[in-house]
């Protein structure tokens, strides 16, 4: 029997040991079962995870495949898993919190913030603001290939602190320093999303409130959020719950090992879809989870809100079709809101219609070639599809 096989008949056994809190089981709840399955057999997805969230309370959840195909293990809606640049909607969520706390401005030249000063080379004198890290619109840029080849640390965390590598790679004189790690472009004027713009962010949120992500995201986010089993670290992380990681190569799938990356603001976070079902209902419900406040209303909404403008937006960006929150972002031609996220041996979604009354939450244990991308969007629309019929 061969490895696809494997998974349609495990899948297929599984979905008898499923959540799904849908009001009733329907021909549709039948179809959206048989399509997953069909969708991760043909494209070789090891694992899976996915919840849909309606007028803000979880109305169906499931979990197909493996977690680790070797022993077995079931991959389901508690598995532990990174959840790539979906993360930079926690950093976001923290930022607004301390600026909710007086701690930082959006609109504060981060240089009044920093221990070292960064100056973009082409406008030594420009003004960055934490407003324009949150939308991508910097200046700062990662340098490829040094931020795939250096950053990710195979079975670790990574040993390098992350304000010792920002000083690197933004000082003259730094170990990674070049002139390649800025744009052409003053800042607020060009739109180019920047994996270490965001962890510049959450290092500016580490040295304004006097604590690491972790342990600020667990105070004022995970522990109010009962997200129990979140974290940022996988010193920090019960192992035993998370996945084991897959990538499909030249149709072959591989497990590849676990790993932390030194800019952990910008894709660190591991967590599960039950988990990150209590974070984005929180976001959508205006800051309130469970008749709790986590964060104020008027903090939601900024962090929400759309950025951009007619009048005011970058030159390469047309705000009716994209646009962007505070680490929160449009997609699919501004027509989603949330973000979502890859990672080698990982694929994330976490995407709301406009009028926040549909939204998917989708885990993948396995990554595919870019040519492929588009497998991931479909499973993806066919959930939020089967979101709307429940909610009708």
């Amino acid at each position: 029997m061969d490895y696809y096989t494997r998974i349609l008949i495990f899948c297929s056994i599984t979905l008898l040991h499923t959540t799904n809190v849908s009001a009733q089981p329907n021909l549709v709840s039948t179809n959206i079962d048989s399509l997953i399955t069909k969708r991760m057999a043909e494209n070789g997805f090891v694992g899976l995870g996915a919840a849909i969230i309606i007028d803000k309370k979880v109305a169906w959840k499931k979990a197909y495949g493996f977690s680790d195909r070797q022993t077995g293990a079931a991959f389901i809606t508690s598995t532990l898993m990174n959840i790539a640049s979906v993360s930079k909607t926690v950093t976001g969520a923290c930022l607004m919190k301390a600026v909710e706390q007086g701690k930082l401005s959006l609109d504060e030249n981060i240089n009044h913030y920093l221990p070292f000063k960064i100056h973009n080379p082409y406008f030594p004198k420009a003004k960055v603001t934490l407003r324009n890290l949150a939308t991508h619109t910097s200046g700062l840029t990662d340098r490829y290939p040094f931020y795939t080849d250096s950053l990710y640390f195979n079975g670790k965390d990574s040993p390098q602190s992350l304000g010792d590598f920002l000083r690197q790679y933004f000082m003259p004189g730094g170990q990674y320093y070049s002139k390649e790690n800025f744009l052409n472009h003053q800042p607020g004027t060009f739109r180019e999303y920047s994996n270490i713009g965001a962890a510049l962010a959450g290092y500016i949120v580490e040295i304004r409130t006097g604590q690491k992500l972790d342990g600020y995201s667990k105070k004022y986010l995970f522990n109010p959020l009962k997200m129990e089993d979140t974290g940022w670290f996988l010193s920090e992380i019960n192992l035993k719950k998370h996945t084991k990681l897959y990538e499909k190569k030249d149709n072959k799938i591989q497990e590849i090992p676990l790993y932390g990356c030194t800019t952990y603001p910008d894709g660190g976070v591991r967590s599960s879809v039950d988990d990150l079902c209590h974070f984005l209902i929180c976001l959508l419900n205006d800051g309130k989870y469970q008749n709790k406040q986590v964060l104020k209303a008027e903090t939601v909404n900024e962090m929400l809100r759309f950025q951009f403008d007619e009048t005011h937006a970058p030159q390469n960006v047309k705000p009716k079709t994209l646009n962007s929150g505070i680490f929160w972002a449009t997609k699919m031609g501004a027509t989603r809101i949330g973000h979502n996220g890859s990672d080698p041996g990982v694929r994330v979604f976490m995407l709301s219609d406009l009028n926040k009354e549909v939204a998917v939450i989708l885990f993948v244990n396995t990554s595919l070639s870019e040519q492929e991308e588009n497998k991931f969007f479909d499973i993806y629309e066919d959930l939020y599809r089967y979101g709307v019929e429940l909610r009708k």
